[in-house]
């Protein structure tokens, strides 16, 4: 029985794995396939049409990935410092309206973002936010948040606030309290939470097209277009460019915690 069992368990590790890794398979044999007809196992023709174009300086695309990814970074600290103190508050403190609260954070998830982007670029017209960096950057805060909000939520009901107020009996001031005793025990939360965020706002297009009016270029603006297009090999370039600058981020950010925690902190991975 208990070899059964180990025996389902590695089948269903390896299938996961076989679809995670396949698709991403695909995406790199598109990447220099020119020619691969149906029902052919291999491509015919093969290419460098797509890094070319990727590569060259006409297309501007590692500027606008560049921008990008320091924009999405951008919206990250923003969404960080939003979600921070309202999970904090969802957690562990009971407010008249918390239910109705923690709905409403929810809410950007559930409404179409179309409905709420058009409300949106009325009001950023009237305030000269409308085709500006910062009016993006804005409107990204609106379907990364909740993800924060909500993850930071888990980890504050988890930690709760026992340490914070022995911290505060033996004397420490709010300020202490936050940056030796609070930031260290969520910090593989805060990790977690922006590491979605910036994926999220990495990924978006619609908003940023509408916000941006076609001035602020991001990577899913130049991508999106070559999906829908038909251009596989174009479309499977950029894909694995995005994809690879997800996972790179990703990894310096676990480096660069691990090393923290090496250091001989306060907090533990």
């Amino acid at each position: 029985m208990k070899n059964k069992r180990s025996f389902i368990i590695n089948l269903a590790m390896y299938l996961m794995i076989f679809l995670l890794i396949f698709p991403l398979t695909v995406l790199l044999v598109w990447s220099f396939a020119s020619n691969w007809p149906w029902p052919y196992i291999f491509p015919r023709d093969f290419s460098l049409r797509g890094i070319d174009y990727f590569l060259s300086p006409s297309s501007n695309s590692i500027n606008i990935l560049i921008f990008s990814v320091c924009m999405s970074l951008g919206v990250t600290i923003l969404a960080l410092l939003v979600s921070i103190p309202a999970a904090k508050a969802l957690a562990l403190y009971n407010f008249k309206g918390k239910r109705l609260f923690g709905l409403m954070v929810l809410a950007p998830l559930i409404v179409p973002q179309i409905s709420v982007a058009m409300g949106i670029h009325l009001v950023f017209i009237r305030l000269r936010l409308a085709n500006t960096c910062l009016g993006v950057m804005l409107v990204h805060l609106i379907p990364c948040v909740p993800y924060a909000i909500r993850i930071l939520t888990n980890v504050f009901e988890i930690i709760g606030e026992t340490m914070e107020l022995q911290a505060k009996v033996l004397g420490a001031n709010p300020i202490q309290i936050f940056f030796n005793i609070t930031l260290p025990l969520i910090a593989p939360g805060i990790i977690s939470a922006g590491s979605l965020v910036f994926i999220v706002s990495l990924s978006q297009y619609f908003i940023t097209f509408l916000i941006g009016g076609g001035r602020i270029i991001t990577f899913s603006m130049v991508m999106f277009p070559f999906i829908q297009s038909g251009d596989r090999m174009m479309a499977s370039v950029y894909s694995l460019v995005f994809i690879i600058t997800t996972l790179l981020l990703l990894f310096v950010i676990e480096k660069t915690v691990k090393a923290y925690y090496k250091q001989g902190n306060n907090f533990y991975m």
